[in-house]
């Protein structure tokens, strides 16, 4: 992956972390206020506001992540066991996001809290964390194969250099 890659995608990383502090800082507290408005609500607004702030931050925590691989892309070691740490956090924070985005969806659905069209919503956002969370530990079986083959590889060539 080249520099210039490396960079615009660091740029893209941080603006959504940025993004996503600030919707932690200024939507979800209105988010909290407008809750106390729906009676139905009353006795989970909390629980609805807690669910929001730790699905945001299992993003975060992606995105960190991610930024963190690049390090490790950028310094040519991405095919090393220090990946494995960051490629883990990825996978289970995304599940720990589908959980939210499930367990969200649960506590909206009954009655007339919400609409039935963004609870759906919610159920597809968690669907596609889980499937990010798939996705990665696929990812990740794929790395532990190439981490193997770049041992053996490396192995091969300091035969092979005693042999010469």
């Amino acid at each position: 992956m080249g520099a210039w890659t490396i960079r615009v995608l660091r740029l893209v990383l941080a603006g959504l972390l940025l993004g996503l502090v600030a919707v932690q800082a200024g939507v979800l507290p209105a988010l909290a206020r407008d809750l106390e408005e729906v009676p139905e609500l009353a006795s989970a607004r909390w629980l609805v506001a807690g669910l929001c702030i730790a699905g945001l931050v299992a993003v975060e925590v992606v995105l960190v992540c991610v930024w963190r691989l690049l390090t490790l892309v950028r310094r040519d070691a991405v095919f090393s066991v220090a990946a494995f740490r960051w490629v883990d956090a990825v996978a289970w924070a995304s599940l720990a996001a589908a959980a939210c985005a499930f367990v969200l969806g649960l506590v909206l659905a009954p009655g007339d809290v919400a609409p039935p069209g963004f609870v759906l919503i919610v159920g597809l956002a968690g669907a596609g964390a889980l499937a990010v969370a798939l996705v990665v530990v696929v990812l990740r079986l794929l790395l532990a194969k190439a981490v193997a083959l770049d041992a053996t590889a490396t192995t091969l060539r300091a035969e092979l250099d005693e042999v010469i």
